[in-house]
């Protein structure tokens, strides 16, 4: 098995979390479902569970009731699977907003985290 951390930010912060919590509950249950698998099966999880963005990102993919939700996240040594940001999609692409917060998340995670 692989352990699913939640970004928190040097304040305290955790994006995935709030995210997560703002969610309809019937939507929460499928997402969180959906990060059962990523936490058992890791980097084999395939679409339609898991898409990679490129530059070492990843996206949880669920959908519900006409919804779709993204869970952006990274691995780190080996078994590390690290949650940094989720969004509702409007369009049919991953917005480059959200692509660039998870890359800032984690580069603050590495530097803070994995550099000690």
């Amino acid at each position: 098995m692989y352990e699913v951390i939640f970004y928190e930010t040097i304040k305290g912060k955790c994006p995935i979390e709030e995210f997560l919590n703002n969610l309809e509950p019937k939507m929460r249950a499928k997402v969180l479902r959906n990060l059962d698998l990523l936490n058992e099966y890791g980097p084999t999880l395939r679409e339609p569970y898991s898409k990679f963005l490129g530059d070492g990102l990843f996206e949880v993919r669920t959908q519900f009731d006409g919804n779709i939700t993204r869970v952006l996240y990274f691995f780190i040594s080996g078994k590390d699977i690290i949650l940094t940001n989720g969004f509702t999609k409007s369009t049919r692409k991953t917005p480059p907003s959200e692509i660039e917060l998870a890359k800032k998340y984690r580069d603050d995670f590495i530097k803070r985290k994995v550099s000690k």
